[in-house]
């Protein structure tokens, strides 16, 4: 019978290594190799430094423009997630929707797109709703408030009306 199981079964915690403790543990350099920065005390060795090479970061120039600092982020919930986890006639908060599981915290605000059918009224509070999304929830008879519960007002830039001028210039005497 084999008792190799029995053996490392009981090893759960193994005790970390003492260093500089004589040469026949680890002593003199104590694992950290010979001369150099990294064998010195307090040293410590900024991310990305590449020895006097000139870095990743500044061999590239940046190109283009990333909006990731600056954009506002939102929790997407789609109308057919709606449909599947709400009664008719439900108001349909952050809260409900956190509890619902569609989604995970309140710490961003909660967009809703229009993806999927919505056949129930519901009183649906979101920062934001996709213009399909508002126009499907109230087709079926619901209502799009903002959070504060007033009625969601979509910022719809519109065009500019088109002058329609008849070029009404004197004809020549």
């Amino acid at each position: 019978m084999s008792v190799g199981h029995e053996i490392t079964k009981g090893l759960k915690h193994k005790r970390r290594q003492r260093l500089g403790r004589g040469e026949g543990s680890k002593g003199k350099t104590s694992g950290r190799g010979h001369k150099g920065a990294r064998s010195r005390t307090g040293s410590h060795i900024r991310v990305g430094h590449e020895g006097g090479q000139t870095e990743h970061a500044k061999r590239f120039g940046q190109r283009g423009f990333s909006n990731f600092k600056f954009e506002t982020r939102y929790h997407i919930v789609n109308l057919s997630s709606l449909e599947k986890k709400f009664d008719a006639g439900k108001i349909v908060d952050a809260a409900a929707l956190q509890e619902a599981g569609l989604v995970p915290d309140g710490k961003l605000g909660v967009k809703i797109l229009g993806n999927g059918e919505l056949t129930k009224a519901l009183t649906i509070l979101a920062h934001k709703f996709s213009g399909s999304a508002q126009k499907k929830i109230e087709a079926a008879g619901g209502t799009c408030q903002n959070p504060a519960g007033e009625a969601y007002a979509a910022a719809v830039e519109e065009a500019p009306a088109a002058e329609t001028s008849t070029d009404e210039t004197p004809a020549s005497e």
